[in-house]
């Protein structure tokens, strides 16, 4: 036998056999053709299961957001010219010009970013910087996008350099350019896009390259938020929870919550939970600070973190500690520490930083219950607040 390879229609040829059409495998339960799913799955998410509740922490949270920017509470400078934004935008009947959100995690630039395609009435396509791993990734969405849709990067500053250098011509010229082949047959096609609107959102503006942070029309920065402000929004979350809580009540959670309106939905939840097992009552005081002390939230709104770096920097004082030293001790990631637990300490004077690293205040002391170390003399770094 010459050949050792089936025949189209799968047989062995030889002689004596016959050609057998080879049938087709079973389908696999829940796939479609040639789906490795099945799409209508996807089509009941969100909808109530056999126990009647919902898919739901995360159903509940895309409602508690604001859908409006005059339900956006807070920012009152971030809103108004977001807003001036906007309309002179839809008066030119015209996309407007790209915009960067910048600030700490959890202030609401994504909900701005929903927000802005709400109220321009065009499409949202949100996506982040690690998801966009190379530039074919980026043409796909490009070229999915109406006119006026919004793309939405969150953690923009995570994109690779190549997809970042990518945007450039289509936020400017609303156009791409793909490389077909490669070596003497490689030809460029352009490809040409409807023209759009890029939010970005960021929690370290200062890693944007300048000529992709230029490429932004309006760049705003959303910083914490006052505890009156936070106030709103715990009242406004438990109005659509569907939960009594009495003002004290929210006045504490608001406090606690590190001038973070996301912290302040999460802690609502697990009072609200508290409130539900007890037998559905009416959330005050004494129930808040109850469910806050057992999740480990002190009255300054410190966490069990919050705490163990304070510890390692009253052990290191009077000298400075490096981060480095700080995230080895504690077990936490170095960025971590940076960006979720070091701001709300510098803020609240339980820390400071120095060219040498960081160093405990006397009021961090006496928070966690140290003494005040003698000051050294060789090393010229007198310990103050």
């Amino acid at each position: 036998m010459e050949g050792g390879g089936l025949d189209q229609n799968g047989a062995m040829p030889g002689r004596g056999s016959e050609s057998r059409p080879v049938e087709p495998a079973p389908a696999t339960p829940g796939t479609s053709g040639d789906h490795v799913f099945n799409p209508s799955a996807l089509e009941d998410l969100g909808t109530p299961g056999p126990s009647g509740g919902s898919a739901p922490e995360r159903i509940t949270e895309v409602g508690l957001r604001p859908v409006a920017l005059k339900e956006f509470v807070g920012q009152g400078g971030v809103v108004e010219n977001l807003r001036v934004h906007l309309d002179a935008a839809m008066e030119r009947d015209e996309p407007p010009d790209h915009v960067l959100f910048s600030g700490p995690p959890g202030l609401g630039k994504t909900s701005l970013a929903r927000i802005m395609a709400g109220e321009l009435g065009t499409s949202l396509q949100p996506t982040s910087g690690p998801a966009l791993d190379k530039p074919r990734d980026l043409v796909g969405l490009l070229t999915s996008l109406k006119r006026g849709d919004v793309l939405f990067i969150d953690e923009i500053h995570r994109l690779p350099i190549a997809v970042e250098e990518y945007l450039y011509t289509a936020m400017e010229d609303f156009r791409v350019e793909m490389t077909l082949d490669s070596g003497p047959h490689a030809r460029i096609l352009p490809i040409e896009l409807e023209p759009f609107t890029l939010v970005g959102a960021t929690t370290r503006e200062g890693l944007l390259s300048a000529p992709f942070r230029a490429r932004f029309g309006l760049s705003l920065r959303l910083d914490p938020y006052p505890a009156h402000e936070l106030e709103q929004i715990v009242r406004r979350a438990a109005r659509i929870l569907k939960v009594q809580i009495n003002d004290e009540a929210a006045a504490i959670l608001a406090e606690r919550s590190r001038g973070t309106p996301r912290i302040a939905g999460r802690f609502l939840k697990r009072v609200r939970d508290r409130a539900q097992i007890d037998g559905n009552r009416a959330i005050d005081a004494q129930l808040a600070e109850a469910t806050l002390r057992s999740i480990g939230v002190d009255g300054h709104g410190l966490e069990e973190m919050d705490r163990r770096i304070l510890r390692c920097l009253a052990d290191h004082a009077p000298l400075p500690a490096a981060l480095k030293t700080i995230a080895a001790v504690v077990g936490e990631m170095e960025d971590t520490i940076e960006d979720v637990f070091e701001p709300h300490l510098l803020r609240s004077g339980f820390l400071r930083k120095t060219p040498r690293g960081r160093m405990i205040t006397e009021q961090g002391l006496r928070l966690i219950g140290a003494e005040p170390p003698l000051t050294s003399a060789q090393d010229g770094l007198p310990f103050t607040t």
